[in-house]
């Protein structure tokens, strides 16, 4: 079964004005799980699947889709998270590495900053918890 992803290699090309990178499709899917956490209070109206209801949202969500992949593109990320979390410095004998401090987003997920503002724009970041 094929991951649900909020954009297609199609959108991606169009977002990024380059070709779709061979696995957009494994990008894109692991793309959609960060606006998923990012968007884990967040509420819409999606029908039996899912899936948003609303064009402009639908719109928001496979645009912050195409800017996280955008963003780790560009990070040297491969979507798993790892790319850019390590330091390592040398001069001359001394040789110094651990792990670089970056911050994650509110639902511990890195988002890339123009894929926050999709969401924002759209009314769908930050989350807001209904009481029942």
């Amino acid at each position: 079964m094929a991951a649900r992803t909020y954009a297609t290699p199609e959108q991606l090309a169009a977002w990024t004005g380059a070709a779709a990178p061979d696995d957009a499709e494994r990008l894109l899917a692991r793309a959609t799980e960060d606006i998923d956490s990012a968007l884990l209070t967040a509420v819409y109206a999606v029908d039996g699947d899912g899936d948003p209801l609303d064009a402009r949202v639908r719109a928001a969500l496979a645009d912050a889709t195409c800017a996280q992949v955008e963003y780790q593109l560009a990070t040297g990320d491969d979507g798993t998270g790892a790319a850019g979390h390590w330091d390592s410095v040398s001069i001359g004998p001394v040789s110094l590495s651990g792990r670089s401090g970056t911050a994650s987003g509110a639902a511990g997920v890195e988002l890339a900053p123009r894929a926050a503002r999709a969401l924002r724009r759209a009314g769908l970041e930050p989350g807001v918890v209904w009481p029942w």
